[in-house]
C-alpha cells in the first residue's frame, strides 16, 4: 500500500501491510527503532517501530537517513501526538543503503540554494515533493479544464524555421560541425546542407501551429515545451519552461478574457481541493499569506481595464517608480503589481496595449495605434497570462509583418490562412511554472521545475 493510502484509511488499524519507501529519519536504542519513511505520495511520513532483537544488527545499521526499505508489518495506534497510526516491523528488506556521512539530506535545514546543485536529489525533500505534487496536480487539472469544455489537444512543433515572438531569441538546432560548417560565397553557413535543408530552432512558442489547428477544429489547446535564449537570470526566467496555449476560432478579446479567467479560477480551486496538505506545509515553510492569496484570486472578479486607463493610474498614483511611467512604454513587474495590490485590490486585466511594444500578430484597433491584447495581471508576480485577438485580415497582417521587416518567407503558410476561410479568432500563453510559482508561494521559479534551465546551467 501507498504510504497516503494507509494514513487515510479509517479501517487500516489492525491490518497487516507492506510498504514501501525511503528512509526521512531514524531514532531510537538498542532495543527499540523508530524510523519515519516516505513514498512520495503524501507530505506525510509513516512511522515504523522496529523491535531491534528480532532483526539482525548489521542490518538495523544500514537503515539510515536516505536509505529505501520494504516493511511488512501490522497497522496500530500510535501512542504518540504527531501520528494517529504508526506500523510495527515482521519483515524488513533494504533495498539501498546511503552511507550518512556521504548523503547530503541529512535532518537539518538546506537552503534552496543549495539543493539546486543537488537536483538529482531534492525531489525526497518535503518542499520538493509538495511542489512536484501540486505540479502534476495542476497538469491534469489543465487537461480536465479543457477536456470537459470540448477543446482538442494539439501537438505542436518544437523544431521550428518561424520565431513567432519576433525577438530572435531563440536556440538554434542543427547537425552542422560546430568548427568547420559549410559556407556560402558571402561567408555566412550553407543551412541547405543542413539536417532540414534550412535554420531551424527551438520553439518559443506554440502559438502560430495553434491558430492553424483553432481554424480547423474551432477549439484547441497545446501545452508542451518552450525554450528562449534570453540571457536572464532573474527570479523569474528560465531558458526551457512550459506553455498552456488555447486558441479559439470565434472569440473575440472578451471572450478571451471570459476563458482566462475562469481557466486560473478553475486551477487554483483544484489545487486547493487535491493539495491541501501540500499547500498547508508550504504555507507553514515558506509564504504565510499563500492560502489568502489564493482565496484572494477565487474571491473577486477581475477589473478589466484599457493600457491607457492603466498609465493614467500608475501616472496619478504619487509612487515613486523606478521605472518611469509614460504612455508607450511597456509596463514592469513593479507597474503591474502595484495596479493589483494597491489600488484596485484584486487581479487586473489589462488590454488594448501599442502596437509597437506588442507582437505583429495581434489585431488592430481601429485607432492604428493599439491592438486587441491581454495581459492578467496577479498579486507577487505581475503578468501571469498574455493574449490577444489576433489579426484575420490578410492585408493588415502582412503589412504589419513587412514593417517589422520580419522574414515573409518564414510565414507564408500562416499568412496564407488569412486567404482561405479566414475566421475571428483569439488565445492566450500561460507560462506553466509562473502558474506553479504563484499557487505554491516559492520566489524563484527555479524551484518549481524538477531540472531548471537557466545561463551556464544545463547541469542534471
Amino acid at each position: 500500500m501507498r504510504i497516503k493510502e494507509i494514513l487515510q484509511s479509517s479501517a487500516a488499524i489492525g491490518k497487516n501491510v507492506e510498504t514501501k519507501g525511503w528512509v526521512r529519519t531514524k531514532r531510537g536504542n538498542k532495543n527499540i527503532v523508530f524510523v519515519s519513511l516516505n513514498d512520495g505520495s503524501t507530505i506525510n511520513n509513516i512511522q515504523v517501530v522496529i523491535d531491534a532483537s528480532r532483526f539482525p544488527e548489521e542490518m538495523i545499521k544500514q537503515i539510515t537517513t536516505g536509505a529505501c526499505i520494504s516493511v511488512k508489518g501490522n497497522l496500530v495506534q500510535s501512542p504518540g501526538k504527531e501520528q494517529s497510526i504508526e506500523m510495527q516491523a515482521e519483515d524488513v528488506i533494504v533495498y539501498g543503503s546511503a552511507n550518512p556521512e556521504t548523503y547530503p539530506l541529512q535532518k537539518k535545514g538546506h537552503s534552496l540554494e543549495f539543493l539546486r546543485e543537488i537536483a538529482h536529489l531534492r525531489p525526497r525533500t518535503n518542499t520538493f515533493g509538495a511542489i512536484l505534487r501540486i505540479r502534476h496536480a495542476l497538469s491534469f487539472a489543465i487537461h480536465k479544464y479543457f477536456n470537459d469544455k470540448g477543446f482538442y489537444y494539439l501537438h505542436t512543433p518544437i523544431i521550428t524555421g518561424s520565431d513567432c515572438e519576433g525577438a530572435g531569441e531563440m536556440f538554434r538546432v542543427t547537425t552542422l560541425s560546430a568548427t568547420d560548417p559549410p559556407l556560402l560565397n558571402d561567408g555566412t553557413v550553407n543551412f541547405s546542407e543542413d539536417f532540414f535543408g534550412k535554420e531551424t530552432k527551438l520553439t518559443v512558442s506554440g502559438q502560430l501551429e495553434g491558430e492553424l489547428g483553432a481554424l480547423a477544429l474551432s477549439r484547441i489547446y497545446t501545452f508542451g515545451p518552450t525554450f528562449r535564449a534570453e540571457n536572464s537570470n532573474t527570479p523569474r526566467h528560465l531558458a526551457e519552461f512550459w506553455m498552456i496555449e488555447p486558441e479559439m476560432a470565434f472569440f473575440d478579446i472578451n471572450n478571451n478574457m471570459d476563458l482566462a479567467e475562469d481557466f486560473l479560477k478553475y486551477l487554483i480551486r483544484y489545487a486547493l481541493d487535491n493539495c491541501r496538505e501540500d499547500l498547508e506545509f508550504l504555507r507553514k515553510m515558506y509564504d504565510e499569506e499563500l492560502l489568502m492569496r489564493l482565496a484572494f484570486i477565487m474571491e473577486n472578479n477581475f477589473a478589466r481595464i484599457t493600457y491607457t486607463q492603466a498609465i493614467d493610474v500608475l501616472q496619478h498614483s504619487g509612487e515613486k517608480f523606478e521605472f518611469p511611467v509614460e504612455w508607450g512604454v511597456d509596463l514592469q513587474t513593479e507597474h503591474e503589481r502595484y495596479l493589483v495590490e494597491k489600488h484596485y485590490k484584486k487581479p487586473v486585466i489589462v488590454t488594448d496595449y501599442p502596437k509597437t511594444i506588442k507582437a505583429f500578430y495581434m489585431k488592430q484597433n481601429d485607432d492604428n495605434k493599439t491592438v486587441r491584447a491581454m495581459d492578467v495581471l496577479f498579486p507577487k508576480i505581475g503578468e501571469i497570462i498574455g493574449g490577444s485577438q489576433r489579426e484575420e485580415d490578410y492585408k493588415k497582417l502582412k503589412k504589419r509583418i513587412l514593417e517589422l521587416e520580419l522574414p515573409e518567407k518564414d510565414l507564408w503558410w500562416y499568412l496564407e490562412t488569412r486567404l482561405f476561410g479566414s475566421a475571428p479568432h483569439s488565445g492566450f500563453g500561460l507560462g506553466f511554472e509562473r502558474l506553479v510559482l504563484f499557487v505554491t508561494g516559492m520566489s524563484n521559479i527555479r524551484d518549481v521545475i524538477p531540472f531548471p534551465r537557466s545561463p551556464k546551467n544545463a547541469e542534471f
